[in-house]
């Protein structure tokens, strides 16, 4: 099956945060708080894929307050904050026994080591950020022309949205 294709057969989103929807830095204040940066045209995307009845999932090893707040406003409800000492793996597998989704609709997007075990899943269509580590573009089904936090979300939502004439309705 060509890229195209499995672009089609989408109508599942499962990204990571950092790296991912960010582009990887963490700014810390003097207070010790933590914060990330997300690019306005993910979070567009992300609103017009929802809109569109697409599911997303979000699966992140981080705990903070702030990316949780912003999956809320972006209507994400399937949101995996911290590991709780389990794998990625074991928390794609628990979510995908309860949606009852089938793996060649799902579009699954890492960075990094963490999300390996998963994109290197062979009925899944996995992706990638461009400046993903060397181990997750080895595996990746396709690696995005943009970074992560620069538009690489966009992009792929926008390639699955196209390939069904969905992009341009409102």
């Amino acid at each position: 099956m060509n890229i195209e294709e499995k672009f089609k057969q989408i109508t599942t989103f499962v990204f990571d945060v950092d790296g991912v929807m960010t582009d990887g830095s963490v700014h810390v204040l003097e207070s010790g708080e933590h914060y990330r940066t997300f690019h306005i045209r993910d979070g567009y995307a992300l609103e017009r894929a929802v809109q569109a009845g697409y599911r997303i999932c979000v699966i992140t090893g981080g705990k903070h307050e702030g990316v949780r707040k912003r999956m809320q406003n972006l209507k994400i409800h399937d949101f995996f904050m911290g590991s709780g000492g389990k794998s990625k793996l074991e928390i794609y597998k628990g979510w995908l026994a309860e949606s009852g989704i089938s793996e060649e609709n799902i579009l699954y997007m890492g960075d990094d080591l963490p999300d390996y075990e998963v994109m290197a899943r062979h009925d899944l269509f996995s992706t990638c950020p461009a400046d993903a580590c060397e181990e997750i573009q080895s595996v990746a089904d396709y690696v995005s022309l943009k970074n992560g936090g620069k538009g690489a979300v966009r992009e792929v939502i926008e390639k699955v949205m196209r390939a069904k004439d969905e992009w341009l309705k409102f």
